[in-house]
């Protein structure tokens, strides 16, 4: 039997060779037992054995059962999802019928069955799909302007049906009871007025001729006819509904609604967000994996527009460019001098405590803007239609001016601080985020502070009746107002500045107007828009339940605006944010506004007096009340169960529970990264020793060269000893002496 003269056997018994072990691999091998003090000779005894028992019986059996197991499921997935060849899946789909054709009449049936099933499935799916709502108009956009625009139309639809699920949930358990009791044989209890000055609520309805414009006044504001409907808290001012066989608890069914859409959109964002993390973690994990993904891996195949392609060519361009200027800027950050380092922290400080003025001026123009508002409505001073209207909608006005002009001042500012250009923009969009959700506390924050405060007496009712006889309403008709107020602005900004502005791009030759630019569809800011409107839409909920159809309406025709505009009057950006590609970040800021607006809610129902004269909870000092008092009525089995689950010792095992589960899965976490970092490294290995050897093959092909003469006096001779494999034949044409005189592998191949 002829033996492969490359390997050959050393004293120790042991298969070597001085071209093997000249490999970086097996160089860093070396160097790590050289290094490693604690591995005694057992220890290395011990895994000599493992290593040749390895190798024996049980290996082969271990590489037998994963063959197995990869030859069944293979055999189990469709053929037209194995990736091989028509030829190949031809093949195995006769292979396949012959094999069912031995099979008894009971196996036949049950592939048969099988097959019928996922072609079910299949065509399920496909059906569903079909059904998705925007599914031609999205894939247009992705097909003219790439994913990057496409996930922020996702994330838009994405809204619409959230928003149509929590007015499904408002409208089956608060509305529809009211509305089918009567015709349903139900007696409606309503909460009666006790005669106290706390539960006076005058009708603000007008009387009498009524003007034109006032209805669009009230239409706008949410007030006068509008007040008291189904659209505002203080409507549904019923107890109980008895029907024939049950009682329904309105005030109990408002609030476990209230926590149940709440609950509802946290896991359905994070359910949606935990993908996204896991791929921006992936990405952010190595640079260099990010350089390979983009050069190799990042055109989008989904372009057919040929503007579109221009600019995702300049967009790749870009973030290379900038990749290599981060890694520039890191350079110059680690070469920093102390006296640097303190001029750049000194600007930096400066610059920070003049955003902090800005953003403190700006909530507290908010804060003056809503007092003097809600001054004027009260005061009920009445001058003119626009007058009246601007009053109406002053914090309105003032919020959307400080999200329009304060954004442009953090642009030019970040310019100046000496940040990394990625981490310029996620820096500007954190303060846009902050200053856009922090601007609704401070109009919920002036808001209360009114309904709160009886001019230095103590309030009677628990609030201020005299100004607001149903705080609720009142606080439900300025989310109304945001959000009407908030689509209006879209609209407004898409017709008449930039529809005008590619008119004057387009027909206008003077050097300002080329200069200007068409506009561009800035992903991260329309982001920013609808995750502040949506924010008022689960703030405005508990007090305008009809609000959420009214922003899935809102949204419905945003969708087709943005479309218009993107077609039309804008182009995509060619700085691109980074994460704009994919939908982590646009969750991650709508789970920001989500708890920004758990806080208000939570607050003002566990905190605040509910009104004595509008709602559900008249018959409760707050509207959490309602809970312990409907658990209290519960049968004896179920309130002991109840309050056992509530109790300190189911908290403190609950919570020791989790914190094992947590940190088990943390060292879980951590097991898998080193074990994604020792394949990274065997990676790198793998490359280093291909490297190595094709370098040896052209010091073989070389000297092969060199030695051309010698061979060609014999050539018969040479051909007719055929090698019988690859490494005799290396084996034969070249001399250890050159591999045993290659000097050995830096050290940094060391690992």
């Amino acid at each position: 039997m002829e033996v492969d003269s490359v390997f050959y056997t050393d004293h120790s018994g042991r298969a070597s060779n001085p071209l093997l072990d000249q490999l970086p691999s097996y160089q860093s091998l070396l160097y790590r037992r050289k290094s490693s003090v604690a591995g005694p000779k057992r220890r290395n005894s011990t895994r000599a054995r493992l290593g040749s028992s390895g190798s024996g019986k049980w290996g082969a059996s271990t590489v037998g059962r994963n063959e197995e197991k990869q030859k069944s499921q293979m055999a189990q997935r469709p053929i037209r999802e194995l990736p091989k060849t028509m030829a190949e899946k031809r093949r195995d789909e006769t292979q396949r019928l012959e094999e069912n054709r031995e099979l008894s009449s009971f196996g036949q049936l049950k592939v048969s069955t099988r097959r019928c099933l996922r072609r079910l499935r299949d065509d399920v799916h496909e059906w569903l799909s079909s059904l998705k709502l925007w599914r031609g108009d999205i894939h247009m956009i992705e097909g003219m302007f790439g994913t990057g625009i496409l996930s922020y139309f996702s994330f838009l639809r994405f809204l619409v049906m959230l928003n149509l699920i929590i007015f499904v949930l408002m409208f089956s358990f608060v509305m529809l009871p009211i509305i089918i009791a009567p015709s349903a044989s139900g007696n409606i209890t309503y909460n009666q007025n006790d005669g106290s000055v706390c539960s006076v609520y005058p009708n603000s309805a007008r009387r009498g001729l009524v003007i034109f414009h006032e209805h669009i006044t009230d239409l706008l504001s949410g007030g006068g006819f509008l007040e008291q409907t189904y659209l505002f808290y203080g409507y549904y001012k019923v107890d109980k509904i008895h029907f024939t066989k049950a009682t329904y608890n309105l005030p109990l069914a408002y609030l476990l609604v209230t926590i149940a859409y709440l609950f509802l959109s946290l896991v359905w964002i994070v359910k949606r967000s935990a993908t996204g993390f896991k791929r921006n973690l992936i990405q952010d994990e190595d640079r260099f994996q990010s350089f390979c993904n983009k050069i190799f891996a990042g055109w989008d195949f989904c372009i057919t527009n040929e503007n579109a392609v221009r600019l995702k060519r300049s967009s790749l361009l870009y973030e290379l460019r900038t990749d290599l200027e981060e890694e520039r800027i890191k350079q110059k950050i680690a070469d920093r001098t102390r006296k640097e380092r303190c001029r750049i922290y000194l600007i930096r400080l400066i610059l920070n405590l003049f955003v902090i003025a800005v953003l403190a001026s700006c909530f507290y123009s908010i804060y003056e803007a809503t007092i003097f508002s809600q001054k004027v409505q009260m005061d009920k001073i009445k001058e003119n239609f626009i007058v009246d209207l601007i009053y109406e909608y002053l914090p309105s006005i003032v919020m959307t001016l400080a999200n329009f002009i304060i954004p442009l001042l953090f642009s030019v500012i970040i310019n100046y601080e000496d940040y990394s250009p990625a981490f310029e923009i996620r820096f500007t969009l954190m303060r846009c985020v902050f200053m856009r959700l922090t601007s609704i506390g401070v109009l919920l924050f002036s808001l209360w502070s009114q309904i709160t405060k009886c001019d230095g007496e103590p309030c009677i009712c628990g609030y201020n009746h005299k100004l607001y006889s149903c705080w609720e309403t009142r606080v439900g008709q300025e989310m109304y107002k945001l959000t009407i107020f908030d689509f209006i602005i879209i609209v407004a900004v898409t017709i008449f500045v930039e529809f005008p502005r590619k008119l004057i791009v387009n027909y206008c030759d003077c050097g300002l107007a080329k200069w200007w630019g068409q506009q561009e569809f800035a992903i991260p800011q329309n982001v920013l828009e609808i995750v502040y409107g949506q924010t008022i839409c689960w703030i405005g909920t508990f007090y305008c339940p009809i609000l959420p159809a009214i922003c899935t309406i809102k949204y419905f025709f945003i969708f087709y605006i943005k479309k218009v505009s993107l077609i039309t009057n804008c182009r995509p950006a060619t700085r691109p944010f980074r994460a704009s590609s994919s939908n982590f970040f646009f969750l991650a800021v709508l789970l920001i506004g989500l708890a920004l607006a758990c806080l208000p809610v939570t607050f003002s129902v566990a905190q605040i007096n509910s009104s004595w004269a509008c709602g559900p909870f008249v018959n409760y000092t707050t509207s959490w009340e309602v809970l312990p008092t409907t658990v209290a009525e519960l049968p004896h089995g179920i309130k002991t169960l109840l309050f056992a689950l509530s109790s300190e010792p189911f908290a403190v095992s609950f919570f020791v529970v989790t914190c094992l589960a947590m940190f088990y899965v943390i060292a879980l976490a951590g097991a898998h990264k080193r074990v994604i970092n020792q394949l990274r490294e065997q990676l790198a290995m793998d490359g280093r020793d291909k490297r190595f050897l094709i370098q040896k093959l052209c010091q073989a092909q070389r000297l092969s060269a060199i030695k051309s003469p010698v061979s060609k006096s014999q050539p018969r001779r040479s051909s007719s000893r055929s090698s019988p494999s690859y490494h005799t034949s290396f084996s034969n044409n070249f001399n250890e002496g050159v591999f045993l005189a290659h000097s050995q592998p830096d050290s940094s191949t060391h690992v």
